[in-house]
């Protein structure tokens, strides 16, 4: 049983009732990510999620971890493009002192300057990672030549010289815009009722107010064509391509979702079975898609040999141009089907997954999401209607594509 309440000062609180289990989950969602910062901003997100968990006015950063591995429960938090999450999962015995420590990092951090110091250190050996790895490296890196340097074009761990110079103002400041009770939605999963869950969130979020008018604003969109090239010295190529797709609430989601697994969503996919089984061109190549409140995009990546990026990118453009010309069939759309039935099914099992699930939906949509209703219709799709949305949607007229790889140039 799923119930939703909304404060008078705009806080959102949803639960998902699971009498059966031994697990919650709780989340603290709060609508900013990377594509709501300005330039000078980019990072900050993901900066004050790292250091939130750095001391509070009654726990140092030992004792955040000391508290949650007492009660064997686990905490951690993510930035993407458009939410930061922090979240704790534990047994329903300690779902209490679970919220209690969660809202005290949530509301309470000090940041004082030499754990600031020290997560910086942190952050950006996290920055360099993902330059070290460049599969990650090529999707954001395509995500910047799709959207440009803001918006959702921005990479969620910013830049080196952002991180070094982030201070407790800038924290500060940057959470009075966005961590606003109208902006957050407190999200539950597991063997707790919805009274208890209201309980605790008036006795540890009573202090949180909203301070000024909250203004969430307008992101950017664009789709810039762009191509562009890293020169890394490695022994891989490491290809991306983006084209348009669905935002969120696009009636067209089914369709979408179904025909990027046709595409490239797994073993039997068009890209698995052309690109690397018929060609032997590459080891991993799939697709995926990334939808956000106004927009979405879908990627198509592929690891392969430096000799072979031609073949493979004219193999996996053929591969997109035939789906939108020619559709699919039905044998692929009911295999489609069950892939995303069967892993819907396997994630509403977890109350991890769950939490998340309706935690996001009711924040950047204020939809509640139903599990019985994606399926039927999943359930419900016709070919013709895929058919017809692969012909609208699934075509490279619209397209940014990224490569890395040593010696590198743009892919057209």
């Amino acid at each position: 049983m799923v119930k939703v309440k909304t404060y008078e000062n705009g806080l959102r609180v949803i639960v998902n009732e699971i009498e059966y289990v031994k697990s919650v989950t709780m989340g603290i969602m709060v609508g900013v990510g990377s594509a709501n910062e300005t330039i000078e901003e980019n990072g900050i997100s993901h900066f004050i999620e790292h250091v939130n968990f750095k001391g509070t006015n009654k726990r140092t950063a030992f004792d955040i971890s000391d508290e949650i591995d007492c009660i064997g429960a686990q905490i951690n938090a993510f930035t993407s493009k458009d939410v930061t999450c922090y979240y704790v999962k534990c047994i329903d015995e300690h779902v209490e002192k679970s919220f209690e420590i969660l809202s005290d990092i949530f509301i309470n951090s000090t940041y004082p300057e030499e754990e600031l110091d020290k997560e910086r250190g942190v952050i950006i050996e996290e920055i360099n990672m993902t330059e070290d790895t460049p599969d990650d490296l090529c999707i954001d890196k395509l995500a910047t030549a799709y959207f440009g340097e803001r918006g959702y074009g921005a990479t969620i761990l910013g830049p080196i010289e952002n991180a070094k110079r982030f201070n407790k103002n800038d924290i500060l400041a940057y959470k009075k815009k966005y961590y606003q009770p109208a902006n957050t939605v407190i999200s539950f999963a597991g063997n707790i009722s919805f009274d208890k869950v209201c309980k605790l969130v008036e006795k540890y979020f009573s202090s949180y107010k909203n301070d000024g008018s909250f203004i969430l604003n307008k992101i950017e969109t664009l789709c810039l064509n762009n191509n562009v090239a890293i020169d890394k010295s490695i022994e891989q190529a490491h290809i991306g391509i983006a084209i348009p797709s669905i935002e969120i609430t696009s009636p067209d989601k089914s369709a979408s979702l179904c025909l990027s697994s046709v595409l490239g969503g797994g073993m039997s996919s068009r890209l698995f079975q052309s690109v690397r089984e018929k060609l032997g061109l590459a080891y991993s190549v799939y697709s995926f898609i990334s939808s956000f409140k106004e927009t979405g995009v879908l990627y198509v990546y592929a690891g392969v040999n430096p000799k072979t990026v031609k073949g493979a990118y004219d193999c996996i453009l053929n591969e997109i141009n035939n789906l939108s010309n020619k559709g699919i069939t039905l044998k692929e759309l009911n295999r489609a089907k069950e892939q995303i039935k069967g892993s819907t099914a396997l994630s509403s099992e977890s109350t991890s997954s769950l939490m998340m699930s309706y935690g996001k939906r009711l924040l950047l949509s204020n939809e509640i999401f139903d599990v019985e209703k994606e399926i039927a219709k999943l359930t419900t799709l016709t070919l013709d209607e895929v058919n017809e949305v692969a012909r609208r949607r699934f075509n490279t007229n619209n397209m940014s594509t990224s490569i890395v790889s040593k010696g590198a140039k743009p892919l057209r």
